[in-house]
């Protein structure tokens, strides 16, 4: 019996591994593969038709970290996030309570605040229900024309 939970714990292990590896393809693929190619980008020289670029490692840090715009745009990211993040969670907070709170109209104005992130997700829905409608979507329409069956049902 021991020998079977094992199995069954490797299997669960496995089947999670293999739940993650779409996501982990896809997010080397648009995150890490590009911040790589990125820091190995900029250690070298910009080319040129005339000019290939050549390795000049860490200078193009020195030149940056030397320029005083650099920091200035730093100390206005700084500033921004500083700002914005806070009074955004905090106008959240307030407008949740204020939703939440003893007002006449509480349903319209849950609705209102609602509406933006539900929106959305009723259109994309509706998108996939145009693919996938078992006899009307897209993909039975076009297998009908190559004379397939139905794969929505």
């Amino acid at each position: 019996m021991n020998d079977y939970a094992e199995m069954q714990r490797r299997r669960q292990h496995l089947y999670g591994w293999f739940l993650l590896t779409p996501a982990a393809i896809l997010l080397s693929l648009f995150a890490f593969y590009p911040s790589l190619a990125t820091f190995w980008e900029s250690l070298f020289s910009k080319g040129t038709r005339r000019r290939p670029s050549e390795f000049v490692g860490t200078e193009n840090y020195s030149d940056l970290f030397a320029d005083p715009t650099f920091w200035i745009v730093v100390e206005n990211n700084l500033f921004y996030a500083a700002m914005t993040i806070p009074l955004s969670i905090i106008i959240a907070l307030v407008m949740a309570l204020w939703a939440n709170g003893k007002i006449s109209g509480k349903g319209f104005v849950r609705t209102a605040y609602f509406t933006p992130t539900v929106l959305p997700m009723i259109a994309a829905a509706n998108l996939w229900l145009f693919f996938y409608t078992p006899d009307l979507g897209v993909l039975d329409q076009i297998g009908a024309l190559f004379g397939f069956e139905s794969v929505n049902c």
